[in-house]
């Protein structure tokens, strides 16, 4: 199955392409997790940053111009795979 089986639908459904496209993601805040994330986003995305107020979790957002649902799902599929990375 599937996991992203409803998000690549829905992506499918925008018929205007390149569109802009907003990742979300929360991270612990340990071990290079933040940085590994980075580094699988698009390097032309405005990405941004909020702690949490104890510090342990970081909220990653990035707002990048994006070329298909594929290349959507690529990147959703990769960050999911950092343990305790939670998709949004």
């Amino acid at each position: 199955m599937d996991k992203y089986k409803n998000l690549r639908y829905r992506l499918m459904e925008s018929e205007k392409w390149p569109l802009k496209y907003m990742f979300k993601f929360i991270i612990p805040n340990e071990e290079g997790k933040v940085d590994q994330v980075k580094a699988l986003l698009p390097t032309e995305g405005e990405v941004s940053f909020k702690h949490t107020d104890n510090l342990k979790h970081v909220s990653v957002t990035c707002v990048a111009l994006m070329e298909s649902a594929d290349q959507i799902i690529v990147i959703t599929e990769k960050v999911d795979k950092i343990e305790g990375v939670i998709v949004l």
